[in-house]
This record gives structure tokens, C-alpha cells and sequence, in this order.
């Protein structure tokens, strides 16, 4: 086997295929030679040290089980050889291996028995063992594959399970798994055949106690007697689900189930001939009887129908006597309504104007009036809602105007306040001034003192009542602000109701977006399994959304201020982004922010007013101006 100087180095995951073609261009084009003999085969890509005889069909099994292996034993040049060489084998060889084998060749594929001891102890049903399977410590438990990938790689190869179950014990998944087969004697054929491929790719039983937790290879046999009566997980679930049977005693029991067979249908057999000889004597004498009546039958229905050529015969003479007594009266009648059209013809000109006229007039006012109702009900209906409207607008207005005054009166107040503060303050200054005089006789600086004392006295009432005012304004602030809050409900929940035609809308602050969780999942899943795992996924993130106790939020300081931002250490957003991507990861934390800053305490979803098109909450004078020019639009179409 020539080897160039490029594969001395590894390929990629991603070329294998790649490079699996190419190794099927070269097997086609003979640089490989395959066969030994007329039934012994070789593999050319596996060491000298590995080299070993297959028949054709162990050496189908060998390349399609290492070219698909997810061990890191092989490598990605060694998988993508191997898969050539199982294309090449399926295809090209096919034909060639088929022509090649000997006569009783197909008499030993048929017999799964040959070469088999048949007093040698099996589990029965039979069952193979899967030891070595890869695991990983998760969430407090050891984890691994499922049984039904495990079963599908099986079936790929050939080997037909029914079903793979994995063994669990108290620390999670063991590592070791069961392998069913049907119970018949092809069942047992494939069960060999899985033992053989991997005996042949040394993987049996004797190599797994040899090469014990040396590596990370699957190792396959079939469940004997000394796997049955072993003390561990394996003899624990053998015993469960099987016996220790011999071939023999199988062969033996199904040789007794099969005489019991052949017995029960045969007495079967002759109960049946003895019912079906009643039967036929019973249909002899049923067919006579009949016969009998048959011809009873015809001599009732030759009287009958005798009997009915009478009566009709005298029921004809009868009704064309009533016919010809009909017409004599039809004639006369016709005669008389002659006349009487005559006479109504001349009523009904004289009267047909009139009644027409009345009956116009009639349909006229009755739809006049249900059309009247009907105006008068929906004009009603739309001035109360026309109405309802223009409050709203008028009161958010109002509330607004007087918010607006008396915050400019609270500003007014407050400088007047501050003034009156420093004008006491002066006056208690030029007071303390004044008791320090040295010269305490002197009546000017007494009277000063006076007056200074009676200033500060009237500053300090009109702070009082500056102060008194204050706090009403305040108070009156907080209703209307209160007011206003409650306005602004009513306008998110009426707006709620309503499709969104512009940039204004209601937002569901806290709400986690699904869309990045569906486009994920599809990436791994059929397009109706992967919207279940979304909203599985989706509602698990919600909860956790919800939950006081997990907080990955930090506080920073940017420019001299305090400002909450995403813990990116945080394990299970760490977690998140690893196993579904940036953009679930994304979706998860801008939910988290918003909860955050719209309803920390809670942490439920609330609903607010919403600007999408600077993507910031919207004014109250905002929300009113859509509802405005929605209740104009709705006129100026009616």
C-alpha cells in the first residue's frame, strides 16, 4: 500500500467525506487490492499489526462500523478510508463477492446454528451486552446516549436489535446497555453476526478484559451464562428479563410446541370435516324444502296475478264512467269561471290602482321606519363613543394644563420661600449684630432691635403660611399625578385591545421573545420537534425569568453614576449561550433588563405604553394623539 508524503498529517472533521471519495475513486481504479482468496478478503487501510482474513460480509460490517465510529481512536483519515472502502464494497464489489462465493456458502448464511455448540449456555431471549459507553457527569448524575440512537447505529450495520436499554443505577447511566434480538432463530443469527463484527474489529469480550477503561471504544458480545449469574448491574437485569437456555433445549421446546401445534390442528382438521359433512347434509335437505316452496310460490303468484287482470279490468270500466262524469262537470265549471274572470277582471282595474299604491306606500314607510331605528341606534352609539373620546382627550389635556400651573406655582412658591429663608436668616443676623453693642443704654439701638425682632417675627408667620401652601401643592401634585397614572392605564389597556397602525403600541415589558429558541432548535430538529423543545425551552427560561432568586445582575459605575448591567459570568447564561447561541442568549437577558427596570420587586410581565420607533417608553400626550387620530380616521370613513 503506497502512501504519499500529505497523509502523514490528519484531516478535518468536515473533509471526511470529502476525503472518502477520493478513497472510493482509488479502490475503483484498482490501486488496492482486496482479496486474498476466492472467499477471504483484507482491509488495505488498517496496520499490518491489525490485518486479519474477513468474509466479504465481515468486512462490510468492519468498514461501515469504523467509518461511522465517534471514537477518538480513529482518526478522521482512518474514517474517511473506511467509508470509502464500504461504498466501494456495497457498490463495485457487491456483484463480484456475490458471484465468487462458494455453493454452500448460502446454506451457512441461512443456518445460524452451524459452528455452534448447541449445548452451550445462552440468555434467552437472546440478548447481547454494550459495556464502555461514553458518560458525562451532569447536573448530579452521570449521563449518556439513548438507547434508541444506540439501536439505529446497530440497524445500520446490519445487526436488526428490537431494542437497546441502557442500565441506571443510583449514580445515572452505568455505561453499559442490553441489546434485545427477536427470539427466533434470526434473531439469534443477528446476534451472532454483532458479536462476530466486533470480535473482528477486537472489540469482543476477551478485548474488554484486556483493554479494561483503556480507551473509549464500545466493546459487544452476546449475554452467556457467566454474564447471567455475575454479581452486577449486568447479571441483575439479565436475570430479570431472561433464562439460561441451551440451543438444544430451545430446539427441543420448540420441536414439543410445534407436535402440540401439529395435534391441536389436526383434531382441529377433523372436528372441521365433520361440521362441514352436517353442513352438507343440512343444505341437501334445505335445498329440497326449498324446491318445494319454489314451486308453491309459482302457482300463488300464476293465481294472483289472474286475480289482478280482473280487478284491473273492472276498475277501468269503473273510472272511465268517473272520467266521462268529470268532464261534463269540467265543462260546465269552465264555463262559469269564464264569466266569473270576466266580471273580476273589471273589480280589479277599478281597484288595482289604489291597492297598488296603498301597498307602496306601505313597504315605503315600514322600511322608512327600520331604517330610522337603525340610523338613530348607531348615531347613538357612535355620540357615546364620540363622546367617551373627547373626554378622555379633554380631561388628559386638563390634567395636564394644571399639572403644568402648578408646578410652575410650586417654582414660584419655592423661590418665595427661599427668599422669606434668607431674609430671616439676615434679620437673625443683624439681630445677634445688635445684642453685641457694646453700648447697651443706647435707646436708637434698642428701638432697632425692636424692629428687627417684629420683621423676623412677620417672616416667620409668612413662612408658616408659604410652608402650609407648599404642602398642599404637594399633595395636590400627587392626586394629580395619581390622576394621571390612572389615565394612563385606562389608555394601555383600551390601546391593548386595538392593532397597532403606528410607531405608539402597548409593549409587554418582561416578555421573552420565542423567535431565537424555534430558530435554534430547527438547526437540530424536524420542524415539529423543534417547536415542541422551543416552547419546552421557552417555558423553562420563563420560570427561571420569574425566580427572585436568581439575580445575574451587576452594578458598575460609568462617568460617576451607578449602572445595572449583565453578569456575564453568570453559569447558567454561560450555559445558555454555549448550548443555543448568541441570540438566545440575547432574548433571555433584554427580558431580564426590562423586568429590572419596570417591575424589579414582582418580576412579572406589565404592560406599558411604548414608542417602537426610538424604542423608549411613550409620553402620555403621545398615547392621546393616537387615540385622537383613530377616533378621526373612524368619522371621516362614517
Amino acid at each position: 500500500m503506497d502512501h504519499s508524503s500529505g497523509e502523514d498529517t490528519d484531516i478535518s472533521e468536515s473533509e471526511i467525506e470529502e476525503y472518502g471519495e477520493k478513497s472510493y475513486e482509488d479502490l475503483k481504479s484498482g490501486s488496492h487490492s482486496l482479496k486474498i482468496s476466492d472467499v477471504a478478503y483484507t482491509c488495505p487501510y488498517c496496520p499490518k499489526k491489525r490485518k486479519r482474513d474477513f468474509l466479504y460480509k465481515e468486512l462490510v460490517q468492519h468498514a461501515s462500523g469504523v467509518g461511522s465510529c465517534s471514537s477518538n481512536k480513529r482518526t478522521a483519515r482512518e474514517k474517511a478510508n473506511h467509508l470509502g472502502l464500504a461504498k466501494y464494497l456495497e457498490t463495485d464489489a457487491a456483484v463480484a463477492a456475490d458471484s465468487s462465493k462458494p455453493d454452500a456458502e448460502p446454506d451457512s448464511q441461512t443456518d445460524p446454528l452451524v459452528d455452534h455448540d448447541r449445548d452451550e449456555m445462552f440468555v434467552w431471549p437472546w440478548i447481547g451486552i454494550v459495556v464502555n459507553i461514553p458518560t458525562e457527569f451532569k447536573d448530579g448524575r452521570n449521563v449518556g446516549e439513548s438507547g434508541s440512537k444506540l439501536r439505529d447505529q446497530l440497524t445500520r450495520r446490519g445487526f436488526n436489535p428490537t431494542r437497546v436499554r441502557p442500565l441506571w443505577n443510583y449514580q445515572g447511566h452505568s455505561g453499559t446497555a442490553l441489546v434485545e434480538f427477536n427470539k427466533d432463530w434470526s434473531g439469534f443469527g443477528n446476534a451472532m453476526a454483532y458479536e462476530k463484527a466486533y470480535e473482528a474489529d477486537h472489540h469482543g469480550k476477551k478485548d474488554w478484559k484486556v483493554n479494561h477503561c483503556k480507551n473509549s471504544d464500545l466493546y459487544a458480545w452476546i449475554a452467556r451464562a457467566d454474564d447471567y449469574k455475575a454479581i452486577n448491574i449486568i447479571g441483575e437485569n439479565l436475570r430479570k428479563v431472561g433464562d439460561l437456555r441451551t440451543i438444544s433445549d430451545i430446539m427441543e421446546e420448540e420441536a414439543r410446541k410445534t407436535n402440540k401445534l401439529v395435534s391441536n390442528l389436526t383434531n382441529v382438521i377433523e372436528v372441521k370435516k365433520l361440521h362441514l359433512k352436517e353442513m352438507a347434509d343440512k343444505f341437501k335437505e334445505t335445498s329440497q324444502s326449498l324446491k318445494q316452496l319454489v314451486e308453491e310460490k309459482d302457482k300463488l303468484h300464476q293465481a294472483y296475478n289472474e286475480e289482478i287482470r280482473k280487478i284491473q279490468s273492472s276498475a277501468r270500466d269503473h273510472f272511465q264512467k268517473i272520467f266521462n262524469d268529470h268532464e261534463k262537470l269540467k265543462l260546465q265549471l269552465e264555463s262559469q269561471k269564464k264569466e266569473l274572470e270576466l266580471r273580476g277582471r273589471e273589480l280589479e282595474k277599478r281597484e288595482a290602482k289604489n291597492e297598488s299604491d296603498r301597498k307602496k306606500l306601505s313597504e315605503d314607510l315600514e322600511q322608512n321606519a327600520t331604517l330610522n331605528t337603525s340610523l338613530s341606534a348607531a348615531a347613538e352609539e357612535q355620540r357615546k363613543v364620540d363622546e367617551k373620546v373627547l373626554k378622555l382627550a379633554e380631561e388628559q389635556k386638563r390634567q395636564k394644563e394644571d399639572l403644568h400651573k402648578r408646578i410652575i406655582q410650586l417654582e414660584k412658591q419655592l423661590d418665595a420661600k427661599q427668599a422669606v429663608e434668607l431674609e430671616i436668616e439676615q434679620l437673625r443676623g443683624s439681630l445677634n449684630v445688635m445684642k453685641h453693642i457694646e453700648d447697651e443704654g443706647d435707646q436708637e439701638v434698642l428701638k432697632k432691635v425692636d424692629t428687627l425682632l417684629k420683621s423676623l417675627r412677620e417672616k416667620e408667620e409668612e413662612y408658616d403660611g408659604l410652608e402650609a401652601l407648599n404642602q398642599t401643592l404637594i399633595v395636590k401634585e400627587r392626586n394629580s399625578n395619581d390622576e394621571l397614572q390612572d389615565a394612563r392605564k385606562e389608555l394601555v389597556n383600551g390601546l391593548k385591545e386595538l392593532p397597532r397602525v403606528g410607531p405608539i403600541g402597548v409593549k409587554r415589558m418582561g416578555e421573552l421573545d420565542n423567535r431565537p429558541f424555534h430558530e435554534a432548535m430547527k438547526r437540530s430538529y424536524n420542524e415539529s420537534e423543534a417547536d415542541e423543545r422551543a416552547t419546552e425551552l421557552c417555558s423553562l427560561w420563563e420560570e427561571y425569568l420569574r425566580d427572585p432568586g436568581w439575580h445575574p445582575i451587576k452594578v458598575i459605575m460609568v462617568n460617576g453614576k451607578p449602572e445595572n448591567v449583565i453578569d456575564d459570568e453568570d453559569e447558567k447564561l454561560k450555559d445558555l449561550k454555549k448550548n443555543y447561541g448568541e441570540e438566545v442568549c440575547k432574548a433571555v437577558t433584554a427580558a431580564l433588563m426590562e423586568v429590572n427596570d419596570y417591575n424589579p420587586s414582582g418580576r412579572y410581565i406589565i404592560s406599558e405604553l411604548w414608542n417602537y420607533a426610538v424604542n423608549k417608553k411613550a409620553t402620555l400626550e403621545e398615547g392621546v394623539t393616537v387615540l385622537l387620530n383613530m377616533w378621526k380616521k373612524k368619522r371621516g370613513s362614517d
